[in-house]
């Protein structure tokens, strides 16, 4: 062996081969992976041998056909060559094109100049409009998966996830037809085929009818607002939010205009009056209020509509929950009300089994929604053709009804099992009625700081997720709220879950006093 190649002792491959390649592959794949990346980094330069497939598969103790097979493609992708009675070799060519990375180089370091010295860096700090990192967020821990007690909010449950028949929707999607569809850019259009399931399946569950000129595909609930705030909003719009109300929601109508007027809620949701008549727009949850969990009365949805008729100001309707709600029939939509063309309807599809699709819908005037695919357009094209494929064919082969029926009866055991095991061991804590949602919103005793509980509690294994950033003012925010989900939690782990949260308490409590 050369160089290079030589440098690579089995214990290197070995270690490379843990490093660099996949554990989900196939070891077919994993030896691919491992050796592209090798050459791709400069591990193995052009010309440089690989080890003859038996003695790397003696290295990684595999067998000698999975390393042949691999080389046979690499081969074939213009990787490796092979030469007779030599064994395999880098491709002289295949680097062609890259350009070598400077740290990489070779030969004695650059000597600095007067001009060197009086560069000066470049200065973001003076550039920046504003700084979304320094907005406050809802923050999950990244390893919320391997906690025991994942009280989290509208996030994946594996136990639910519909694995065959989603890959099936994938598999089909990739037909020669499907494909002649999808893969083109689609530049401002959608798959027809999804905003068909939309407009037919989804929103009349809702109680809403929509023509395919008023549907816009986005990624994921948040990119809708997003553009809706983009296209409408600037620095004197006032925007009307519920106080406690969707953080993400909040920072992006902050990012655009300097006028957020806090509207508050009570147990039947966001309070009309005359303060409503000073707005532009409005956003709203009436659906399940975030993150209350209350749903906005028909009498309000009356009287919330007629304020904005009179103010000649328009609604946006985040319907989050639409997906998981379960138990007393639900109050359709405030969008299926609307008779002026006031209410700009936005929803989700992946929020309920896998928030990672990121497909979320806005329902909009053909007028606003031409717009809507315009500036869409400057940002993104269009969503993946792709997923909107795969999605269009969950919905139309009935996968999406029947996992909506799934998570409803088995959310309800859920929040039952929650409620109860609330009340037994966190008797102190006033929890919001679990109506339907996915979530329960939790008011603790007054001397309680859920953001040290939450600490707290993570250092035992239980996922809570602090009240207080859904407040807008974040200076007089009550500290005692906290909001449990249970989407992403056995039934069975429930109970000695919030037992492990209400020995948490005890033992924080201790401390506060003593």
């Amino acid at each position: 062996m050369s160089s290079q190649a030589a440098m690579l002792k089995p214990v290197l491959w070995e270690r490379l081969f843990e490093r660099e390649s996949a554990p989900n592959l196939s070891l077919q794949g994993r030896v691919r992976q491992m050796l592209v990346s090798a050459i791709l980094s400069g591990h193995l330069p052009p010309g440089a041998p690989v080890p003859s497939s038996r003695h790397l598969a003696d290295h990684l103790r595999i067998a000698r056909n999975t390393v042949v097979f691999a080389y046979q493609q690499l081969v074939s992708e213009g990787y490796l060559v092979s030469r007779e009675r030599s064994g395999h070799f880098v491709s002289d060519s295949v680097m062609q094109g890259h350009l070598q990375n400077p740290a990489q180089g070779h030969g004695a370091p650059a000597t600095t100049t007067a001009a060197d010295d009086a560069q000066r860096p470049a200065r973001w700090d003076e550039r920046l409009r504003f700084r979304p990192s320094l907005q406050r967020n809802i923050v999950k821990p990244r390893d919320w998966q391997k906690q025991p007690y994942p009280f989290v909010y509208g996030q994946f449950d594996q136990d639910l996830f519909p694995t065959a028949e989603w890959r099936e929707c994938c598999i089909k999607a990739l037909s020669v037809l499907d494909i002649r569809s999808w893969a083109p850019d689609l530049i401002t259009h959608d798959d027809p085929a999804l905003i068909e399931q939309i407009r037919t399946q989804v929103l009349p569950r809702r109680g809403v009818w929509a023509d395919a000129s008023e549907i816009v595909i986005t990624v994921g609930a948040q990119h809708a607002l997003y553009l809706l705030a983009d296209l409408l909003v600037n620095d004197d719009t006032v925007v009307g939010m519920e106080d406690p109300g969707y953080p993400d929601a909040r920072n992006i109508f902050a990012s655009h205009t300097r006028h957020l007027l806090p509207l508050p809620v009570d147990e039947h949701g966001l309070i009309t009056g005359t303060q409503l008549l000073g707005c532009d727009y409005l956003f709203v949850t009436p659906g399940h209020q975030c993150p209350t969990s209350v749903t906005l009365s028909r009498e309000r949805r009356d009287s919330l509509l007629a304020l904005a008729s009179q103010a000649d100001s328009m609604i946006i309707e985040d319907d989050f929950e639409s997906e998981s709600r379960w138990g007393a029939e639900p109050v359709p939509a405030l969008k299926s009300l609307d008779r002026e063309g006031r209410v700009i309807y936005v929803g989700s599809l992946a929020k309920s089994f896998a928030p990672g699709l990121r497909i979320g819908y806005i329902v909009a005037p053909p007028e606003l929604a031409v717009e809507l695919r315009a500036l869409r357009r400057l940002m993104l094209r269009h969503p993946s053709a792709y997923i909107q494929r795969a999605f269009s064919l969950f919905i139309s082969l009935g996968h999406h009804h029947s996992l909506l029926r799934r998570q409803s009866q088995e959310y309800q055991k859920r929040g039952a099992e929650l409620a109860r095991a609330l009340a037994r061991h966190l008797p102190d804590f006033r929890a919001a009625p679990i109506t339907g949602s996915s979530f329960c919103w939790l008011e603790g005793p007054p001397w309680l700081d859920a953001a040290e509980l939450a600490e707290a509690a993570l250092a035992d294994g239980v996922v809570i997720e602090p009240g207080k950033v859904f407040f807008m003012d974040d200076a007089s925010a009550p500290r005692n709220f906290l909001r449990i989900g249970f989407t992403s939690i056995r039934l069975e782990q429930i109970d000695p879950g919030i037992a492990r949260l209400a020995e948490v308490v005890r033992r924080y409590r201790m401390r506060a006093a003593a």
